[in-house]
């Protein structure tokens, strides 16, 4: 089943205007939300990466061209390698989440 891309720059802006909105309702150490954010780019860059290796893959794959399918075996490592890059990087978030929302209910509230 192929994915096709809806607008990506729309659905960009839309997330970047979402981002902003969330910022300014959302108290915290602003170092943490910027490392949040950093990870999820991080996290979206490889798994860009990985769509272009697996395209890459099924096409060497169906080509059936020795050279190829030898080339394969140098993808499939790199997928696997970044696959692990992506769990370490959403543990890191996991991490990062966890820390702003403690930090945050350690604050004291407004009663006004």
């Amino acid at each position: 089943m192929a994915i096709t891309p809806t607008n990506s720059s729309s659905n960009k802006k839309k997330l970047k205007q979402q981002a902003k909105q969330d910022s300014e309702d959302v108290n915290g150490d602003p170092e943490i939300w910027a490392s949040i954010d950093q990870s999820f780019k991080q996290v979206q860059s490889v798994l860009d990466r990985n769509r272009v290796l697996i395209q890459q893959v099924n096409d060497n794959h169906q080509s059936k061209i020795p050279h190829n399918m030898v080339e394969n075996v140098a993808l499939i490592q790199e997928l696997n390698g970044n696959i692990s890059k992506v769990v370490s990087l959403y543990s890191d978030l996991s991490s990062n989440f966890s820390t702003a929302f403690h930090n945050d209910d350690e604050q004291p509230k407004n009663s006004d």
